[in-house]
């Protein structure tokens, strides 16, 4: 399955910005850091896990939750787009 990269760019910044950080007018650049910036805790990356896979339907392993690969919006697109046509 293919995404719209810019379109998946928006919802997750629409989504981290509104239900993680609760601050809907943040202004988040898609490569700035989330977790090693303090404004998120390391598990946010669960939510963000349940998220892909509730409303994209995009499994993202357990082993690939991890800051190094989920650190920024626009990691967390590569992590998608990465296992998106995997099963």
């Amino acid at each position: 399955m293919a995404f719209d990269s810019d379109a998946l760019l928006q919802q997750l910044t629409t989504f981290v910005r509104r239900d993680l950080m609760e601050r809907a007018d943040y202004p988040l650049r898609p490569d700035e850091p989330l977790i090693t910036s303090g404004l998120l805790d390391s598990f946010s990356l669960a939510r963000v896990a349940v998220y892909i896979e509730e409303e994209l339907s995009v499994y993202l392993p357990d082993s690939e939750l991890t800051v190094e690969n989920m650190d920024s919006v626009k990691q967390m697109v590569n992590q998608i787009q990465l296992w998106s046509d995997r099963k």
